[in-house]
């Protein structure tokens, strides 16, 4: 079972990922994936969770990795008070005042010559001292060397108290604990100035690159703001604020201008206009009107409506929406768990390594009688290695990138189940795509019958079904129907009806040829054929055609110069020949029954990874087989159940858009990835032969951190374009 802890103020992935770690090890807990949008930790507890003792525990854990942050059950989100998080740097800056004290005084006050040091020893004790000599001293120095040691404990203590937590919790090597081995390294060979401005670049780094990642939490978080925060609910003609969750199937709302749709429902008095921006990516309005069905989330931009609810708030399109979003981090992809173990080695790794670099230059000169041990020397650079180690970019840059990815992609109404399927579709080589309702409108419109009688028994057999071309005949036909009672309805292939005159069958030529009725109709006309006959005498046709949509055409022939694409329908031969004719000359399969869609989509030949668009609603079976599954549509529940991406709404040009923001985090993954080790490696070979020092060690670090991060906040900053930004 999934159970839900807030863990507020909790920005640094690098701490997040600790926790997550730790909390798979509690034996009531399978695994945990931190949610940075909505602060959530989604926890996979065992059926032993008890949730008032394991909140104490989590929280104790949470506590020993990182400060400041509120830890509580999510049911209980609405009864706890939090506090804006607050960074204590007292210390830091006291240290700083210590630290220009002790250089005011090396720097300003009289110098003093001493020839002995039991003359500095009698300056010190009696202000006394003997006036001849041969060597400077700066007495004032031996003053400030204190003050410059209280300093750097002060600057140094949050980093002290996080590298004793982590040897409390047995994690030895972390970067705190290197920061501090090797400031305290340059501390003792008197680098004072050195080692006070590395923890100064590191404390403001670190605050920049939190102050960062809690922008970009803030911004995507805007991105994907869906939240009902109330409705208004007709009680005995009164009308009622309340909590969404607190909406009841049947419950009467009123929805007013600016006003989101709380749930789901049926629109029974009023029509109005409504803003589909925040489920489709679209900014365009939709007319709507008694007996239309809305979906939750949609906003009220004309007058003042009221529908009846049909789901419960939690079962509403937008909070399902808003559970996908938040579950997006458990589909980790494989560079982020990469990143995680490679972190996980990386720094023993080159702890060791920097252990090696004064252990054995210092050994060699030692064993072969140099004149000379470089103690010092080597020492300062095993130090500065130290400082360059710090995996910080990496693992902060590429979670942050792919989180940054997925809130541009809900943007635009495109919801990615987790940033696997984000990086998995840039794989992708071959795609599989349903015709109707996706290349087409969906929208049938019959254009022609044999005669008035066929059109009237189809019709009033396709009133029991739910099929788009079905509801078509019915819709379009103006008079009296049949009443039948007796209907049996075949999927894939039509309708049989029982009455008292004999059996009549209205679906198309495959059933006609399972009960043996002859089909004389030679004249082949473009459309859905729907086929009538009665007590096994064919009587004639309806045929219903479809539209294709105007993004399908421009869309499909762009992604067909790198993409093998394959249509999948069941209509005949001949309409699909012309449907793949007009997106470019696609390759087609026509016939096909669900089951047999499984089957050509199989024999799609692929050297990486297909994909399979399809609607949503007869397309389950492909969209949960296929390697990524993506589903187009108004939030259909299916779609949101069996699909990897969701598509919200039915603009083709969105899933070129998936495309495109998959491909751009992709290469911004990359690029940090060649950015942080490159620069890395470059510095630590540097360091090894000595060329490089502290402050060059504290740009590899934390100036290539705030570099990759700044790159991948660009998937937020350019999510639009110029012309896009003026028409919204």
């Amino acid at each position: 079972m999934i159970k839900k802890v807030i863990m507020k103020n909790l920005i640094c992935s690098n701490c997040a990922g600790k926790i997550e770690k730790a909390l798979a090890q509690l034996p009531y807990i399978n695994s945990a994936s931190f949610n940075f949008p909505n602060q959530v930790m989604l926890i996979d507890a065992t059926d032993e969770y008890d949730d008032d003792k394991a909140i104490g525990e989590i929280k104790e854990i949470v506590d020993s990795i990182e400060d400041g942050v509120d830890t509580y059950s999510y049911d209980k989100r609405h009864f706890i008070e939090t506090k804006k998080r607050v960074e204590n740097y007292n210390s830091f800056f006291i240290g700083i005042g210590l630290y220009i004290i002790g250089w005011l005084i090396f720097k300003f006050a009289p110098q003093i010559e001493f020839s002995t040091n039991s003359d500095i020893v009698g300056f010190l004790l009696h202000g006394n001292f003997n006036q001849d000599g041969v060597h400077i001293h700066h007495v004032i120095f031996y003053y400030s060397i204190p003050v410059y040691w209280i300093g750097y404990f002060f600057i140094a203590y949050k980093i002290f108290r996080k590298t004793l937590k982590g040897i409390k919790r047995g994690e030895i090597f972390n970067e705190n604990l290197l920061m501090f081995i090797a400031t305290f390294a340059a501390m003792m060979l008197g680098e004072f100035f050195e080692a006070i401005l590395v923890l100064i670049f590191y404390t403001v780094g670190e605050y920049l690159q939190h102050r960062a990642v809690d922008k970009s939490k803030k911004e995507v978080s805007s991105l994907i703001d869906l939240k009902i925060e109330y409705a208004n609910v007709k009680e005995d003609g009164v009308v009622v604020i309340k909590d969404p969750m607190s909406i009841r199937k049947g419950d009467i709302l009123v929805v007013k201008h600016g006003e989101k749709i709380p749930v789901d429902g049926t629109i029974i008095t009023g029509s109005t206009s409504l803003n589909t921006s925040a489920l489709t990516g679209e900014a365009k309005l939709s007319h709507v009107k008694i007996g239309d069905y809305i979906l939750s989330g949609n906003i009220n931009v004309g007058s003042l409506i009221e529908i009846e609810a049909s789901k419960e708030y939690s079962e509403s399109t937008i909070a399902k929406i808003i559970d996908l979003i938040e579950n997006s981090t458990n589909h980790k992809a494989r560079t982020e768990n990469f990143i995680t173990k490679f972190a996980r080695y990386y720094t023993p790794a080159v702890t060791i390594g920097a252990l090696l670099l004064f252990l054995i230059p210092t050994s060699y000169e030692y064993f072969t009688n140099a004149p000379v041990v470089h103690y010092e020397e080597y020492m300062y650079r095993a130090a500065t290695f130290l400082v360059i180690s710090c995996p910080c970019a990496l693992v902060l840059s590429i979670p942050l990138s792919y989180f940054a990815g997925i809130g541009a992609a809900a943007k635009n109404g495109i919801l990615f189940k987790g940033s696997t399927f984000l990086h998995m579709i840039t794989n992708v080589d071959a795609i599989g795509i349903d015709k109707t309702g996706t290349l087409t409108h969906g929208n049938f419109t019959v254009s022609e019958f044999t005669n008035d009688e066929v059109f009237k028994i189809a019709a009033s057999a396709e009133v029991f079904s739910n099929h788009p071309i079905a509801q078509s005949i019915v819709k379009q036909y103006e008079g009296d129907l049949y009443q039948y009672t007796d209907i049996e309805e075949i999927p894939g292939l039509g309708l049989v009806v029982k009455t008292e005159a004999g059996t009549i069958l209205v679906g198309n030529k495959k059933l006609l040829s399972k009960h043996k009725v002859r089909v004389r109709d030679k004249k082949n006309m473009l459309g859905s054929n729907v086929f009538v006959s009665k007590n096994g005498r064919y009587l004639g046709k309806v045929i219903v055609s479809d539209q294709i949509k105007d993004s399908s055409v421009n869309v499909i022939q762009r992604l067909s110069k790198s993409h093998s694409i394959t249509m999948l329908t069941g209509d005949n031969n001949l309409i699909a020949k012309s449907v793949a004719d007009s997106l470019g000359g696609i390759d087609y399969r026509s016939g096909l029954m669900p089951e047999d869609k499984v089957n050509a989509f199989n024999e799609i030949e692929t050297k990486n990874l297909k994909m399979y668009v399809g609607d949503g609603i007869n397309d389950a079976p492909l969209l949960r087989n296929a390697d990524i599954g993506v589903a187009m549509g108004n939030g259909s529940e299916i779609a949101l159940d069996v699909a990897d991406v969701i598509i919200m709404g039915d603009d083709l040009n969105l899933l070129e858009k998936a495309f495109t923001i998959g491909h751009k985090t992709k290469l911004i993954v990359y690029e940090n990835i060649i950015l942080s080790l490159g620069i890395k490696f470059l510095f630590l070979l540097l360091a090894g032969f000595g060329l490089s020092n502290m402050l060059m060690a504290i740009f590899a670090d934390v100036g290539i951190t705030l570099i990759a991060v700044m790159n991948s906040l660009r998937l937020i900053y350019s999510r639009r374009k110029p012309d896009e930004r003026r028409e919204s």
